[in-house]
């Protein structure tokens, strides 16, 4: 049976009848907003390249994750800034690190709040690169990827004393979740989850990031670990692994260049899947709208639903806030 029986508008008409109909629905519970963390004293920095997003200093931010966790957004993700940096990344691991100190305050002032920290070492050493550094007999600089891992792990297990709730690896080391899960449980933190960046890609749309995390690297770039992007079975291997070694939550990034792994992602594996909506997807939008070009609250929830679309129960986006508020509104 066909047209004139079958009218695919009729379910369209009217407001409620899409609403009812809808497939796929965003809700304020799948969104992570992260945060960066900065030294100093009440200390408000906007990013140039990411507008209304900030530089918080310990003293002001965990108001802000209170105001976060008000409107509804049930998670925040942390990034540091350290006082200092070397080859080793020290700061990244010091029980009074940055992150260590804004972990306590947030969980003091909102405990229900679930606090991720990104572990990783770029924002921490000198060179800005995601590891330790070691030279080839060729002199070539190269990131070791087994020095690496007890860096690695010694910062989780900083995190997780701090009070975190969830510990991400963001650097793309082979074998890093099973040794921080190791680490972990070890030292009492059975409790404590790994959402790994299982599937990080060397993508171009991370430019504003390294802004906001002073993180960009002296020399070089990363593609000695972050994934190829034109590879997707490769993709599938990564996340495998990372659940094979103990990761609890498992993530893509960047999420709108990758949709097609996201859905492979959600098709293939029975684990919560998450989606970072990274730093030049937000900034090209808002770069667009202060032109009038687009109309940021319509594409950015379009942007978004498309992510839960693709199978990501989690969306890590610079949007969390704003598109809470935005759902709220519609659904007032």
């Amino acid at each position: 049976m066909g047209f004139p029986q079958i009218r695919m508008r009729r379910l369209r008409s009217r407001v409620a009848l899409r609403q009812m109909v809808q497939e796929t629905r965003l809700s304020p519970t799948d969104f992570v907003m992260p945060l960066f963390v900065c030294p100093g004293q009440d200390v408000r920095r906007e990013i140039s390249s990411m507008p209304e997003q900030y530089q918080w200093s310990v003293d002001r931010i965990a108001e802000k994750a209170q105001e976060i966790a008000e409107v509804g957004v049930p998670a925040v993700l942390l990034f540091g800034i350290p006082e200092s940096k070397d080859a080793l990344g020290t700061r990244a691991y010091a029980e009074d690190a940055v992150v260590c100190r804004t972990v306590e305050k947030i969980k003091t002032r909102c405990p229900s709040l679930i606090v991720i920290t990104d572990v990783c070492l770029c924002e921490y050493t000198d060179h800005g690169h995601c590891g330790v550094i070691k030279t080839d007999p060729s002199g070539r600089p190269y990131v070791d990827n087994d020095a690496t891992l007890e860096l690695l792990a010694r910062e989780a297990l900083a995190y997780a004393r701090a009070g975190a709730d969830i510990v991400a690896p963001s650097d793309m080391m082979d074998g890093r979740v099973g040794v921080i899960r190791k680490q972990l449980d070890e030292n009492g933190f059975h409790h404590v989850a790994i959402m790994a960046y299982s599937a990080k890609y060397a993508s171009a749309f991370y430019g504003p990031f390294r802004e906001a995390a002073d993180s960009a690297p002296q020399f070089g770039d990363r593609t000695q670990y972050q994934m190829d992007p034109p590879n997707l079975r490769e993709a599938l291997r990564e996340i495998a692994l990372d659940i094979e070694e103990g990761a609890d939550i498992v993530m893509v990034k960047p999420a709108l260049a990758y949709l097609d792994v996201i859905r492979a992602a959600s098709d293939r594996f029975d684990i919560p899947l998450a989606a970072y909506q990274v730093s030049g997807e937000y900034a090209m939008v808002k770069a667009a709208a202060a032109r009038g070009w687009l109309d940021e609250k319509r594409v950015g929830l379009e942007i978004l639903t498309a992510i839960r679309r693709a199978g990501a129960k989690i969306i890590i986006t610079y949007w969390a806030e704003k598109a809470t508020e935005w759902l709220n509104t519609n659904s007032g």
